[in-house]
Order: structure tokens, then sequence, then C-alpha cells
């Protein structure tokens, strides 16, 4: 496998020359929403541009919004490795997606019923079951991480599980500490019990190749402007649990899947940025032909392969920060375990403090919980201002993680 070449891919993204001062401005804040590539912001022009209508219409331009429609479905069905472009549901973000299917879903719950939520999520995938429990008297069990290194604490999970057990709602990927759960085990664990899984995969996306089939996923969630692409939610959904249940819709809805579950009228420009975004993140395969699933392989291995690098980088020179500390998985033999997401302390700093000094610097990262609000509370960090995220991606190089880290250094020796 061919190593992957960051500069030229930097070329495609405008951002990426952004200054600040004179200075190229990082961008490290990828967790929270990814640069575009030239071809989406082309893609979504080119569709308002040639001009769209709504769908259904015997005429050009609504055909030309059902082809966009049908051609985003097609490249997301590849993306997630669905058994059928019909498994494909699009809506404006993850967290409004779960909002819908919890509600959706809860109907089928009666009181004493229990679900699974874990406190490694992000709080798109906690508070919309919870509050959806609430409702239905439904009782919610905790599924634990350990502080000392932000792993999911899987070998609790089958003494949370039991004949009542509706539903476990477990993410992919931590957005705060970056760590990457066994979803197939827990998958394969609550199924044994019954229950139904609702796989948060927004911050796995950008980094790792999805696979539902691998996963025994019942439903999966993600939204595109975490990998390249505009502000759109995509859900994946095992076509019998679509058909199954009733969806929150207007009357004249369509009654089958995916129709069913996408209420009024989806951004069809954005849905042009996510099939261009998909092909994007294919261009990155060593080898440029083959169909789209096999490209999108070789493409997202290629950048697990560079990512890694840039961890091990910034891990082994943390180390060599005074005061810094890193949360989570610090062992750069565990690097498969967790994404090039870090969170940081700097003693002597708040975490708001040490995200403005950098962006001072043209170094963009975010601070506080970054709505993974149950992962600041277990480490006891949410009322102290939580933490400093860094987030790196495969447009960022490795200057990039030292100018990050000479910061940082900068900061310690100045306290």
């Amino acid at each position: 496998m061919m190593n992957l070449d960051p500069n030229p891919l930097r070329e495609q993204f405008p951002a990426l020359a952004t200054e600040v001062d004179g200075k190229s401005a990082v961008y490290l804040d990828g967790p929270g929403g990814t640069q575009v590539p030239r071809r989406v912001i082309e893609a979504m022009g080119s569709y308002l541009s040639t001009g769209g209508s709504n769908l259904g219409g015997p005429f050009a331009a609504s055909r030309r919004s059902e082809a966009v429609v049908a051609a985003a479905r097609e490249a997301m069905a590849a993306f997630y490795n669905a058994a059928r472009p019909e498994e494909i549901v699009f809506g404006q973000n993850m967290t409004s997606l779960t909002f819908a299917m919890s509600r959706a879903i809860a109907r089928t719950w009666e009181a004493g019923d229990e679900i699974i939520l874990t406190r490694l999520d992000h709080d798109a995938n906690i508070t919309p079951w919870a509050m959806a429990a609430k409702e239905r008297s439904v009782t919610v069990r905790w599924l634990d991480f350990r502080p000392e290194d932000g792993t999911l604490a899987l070998d609790q999970l089958p003494s949370l599980l039991n004949e009542r057990t509706r539903l476990l709602a477990i993410t992919h990927a931590s957005n705060a500490l970056g760590t990457i759960p066994d979803v197939a085990r827990a998958s394969a664990l609550a199924h044994e019990a019954g229950a139904l899984v609702y796989v948060d995969a927004v911050h796995y996306a950008p980094h790792n190749l999805l696979d539902v089939q691998a996963l025994d996923a019942d439903f999966l969630v993600s939204s595109a402007y975490k990998y390249f692409g505009p502000h759109t939610g995509i859900l994946y959904g095992k076509y019998e649990e679509l058909d199954r249940l009733a969806a929150y819709k207007v009357r004249p809805a369509p009654a089958e899947p995916p129709g069913k579950w996408e209420t009024g009228t989806q951004s069809f420009e954005s849905l042009a940025g996510v099939t261009a975004a998909v092909d994007y993140l294919a261009t990155l395969a060593a080898d440029p032909a083959g169909e789209l699933r096999r490209r999108l392989a070789s493409g997202l291995a290629r950048v697990k392969a560079y990512e890694g690098g840039l961890s091990h980088q910034f891990l082994e020179g943390a180390t060599a920060v005074p005061g810094l500390r890193v949360y989570g998985l610090t062992d750069v033999e565990r690097l498969e375990e967790r994404t090039p997401t870090f969170a940081v302390s700097l003693e002597g700093y708040s975490p708001s403090e040490v995200a403005t000094r950098l962006g001072e610097r043209g170094i963009f990262v975010w601070d506080g919980h970054y709505y993974a609000v149950a992962v600041m509370e277990r480490l006891g960090l949410l009322e102290e201002g939580g933490l400093v995220r860094i987030g790196f991606a495969h447009y960022n190089t490795p200057a990039e993680v030292e100018q990050v880290l000479d910061a940082l250094d900068e900061l310690a020796q100045s306290r």
C-alpha cells in the first residue's frame, strides 16, 4: 500500500489556504467538522446553477433532482456497505435523525422495558433515548468507560443485558477521547438478548472504513460534514426494521422506506455534495480503478495508516511538553483502538485559555465538552471547563503536528 502524501491533496481544499496574520491556518478542528474539497463545492454549485426542483414532477428539473437523490443513495450504500440503497435515509444531521428514530422505536416499548446507553457517547446518542425512555417509563442502564484509558467497559455489558432490554445505543468512536469500542462484539451480545443496536458512527467515518453488515448494526448514522462533505445526516437501517416501524410523517409521504423516513424536502444540493464527498474518498485508493466499495476500502486504509503516523508523532511529542496531559489511550502500540483525536489539558491554563492562545497563533482547536457531556461528567471535568480537543485529519501534515506541539510547549514554558 503506497503512502498517502497530504500535500497534493491539500491543494484540493480551498479553505486550507486561509491565513492568520500572514501564516497558514492549521485546521485541527476536524472532529467538529472537516473542510471540504473543491469537487464538493462544485457539485453543490452545479446543482444550484443548473436548476433543480422537487421530486415527482413530469419535467427535466424534477428528474434531475431524482437522479441526484438516487446517486447519493447509491454512494452512501457503498460507503456504509448497506445491502441495498433503500436502506439509506437522508436528514438534516445525525441529531435530528436520531430524535426521529428514537421517537419511532420508543413506540414499541412498554413500561418496565430497559435500554442501555454508554457514558462514552456524544449526547446526540444519549439524550434522545433518555427522553424517550422517560416518556415510556423505560429504565435506562449505563455502560461505563474506564477513565484511566477511555476504553468502553464491554466486559460489563452481559450483566446489563436481559430479556427486557430493547436497545443498545453505542458509539463507534468517541468524539472526545478518540476511543474505538468493539461494536461488533457489543452488537452480537445485544442481539443475543433480543435488543436492537443503534450506532453513532459520526466520529468513526472520517478515519476508518464503515461496514454495517460486519457490525450487524440495526441502525447506524453519521453526518457528512464530518467526512469532507456538506451538512447532511445519513441513516442506515436494516430494510426490515425501516419497513416494520411506524414513522412520524405527513399523510402524502411515501409509505415505504426510505421515503417514509425522509420528512419534507431534502437539500438536493447537499446530496450532490454527499456523492462528491464519497467520490473524493474513493480517489484516495492506491488503484483508482474498480468498483466504488473496493476503492473506498483502499482509500480509507491509506487514510488510517497515514493518520496513525500523525497520532504516533503527537503522542511521542506530547510527553516532552511539561504539564500536558493526554486523556484516553496513550499507548502507541494501541493506535488501532483510537482515532487521531486527542483530549488534553495543560497545567496552569483553562481549556478555553489554551484554545484561545492557539487560535491567536492560527491553530484551530476546540475546548469544552464538545457535546460529550457524559464523558466530561465521568472524568469530573464538566464544571472545570472540559478539555482541549486536537483532532487530525488526513489533510494535516507532520509539520502541523510539530506546530501545535511547539505552541503547547511555548505556553507551558511561559506559564
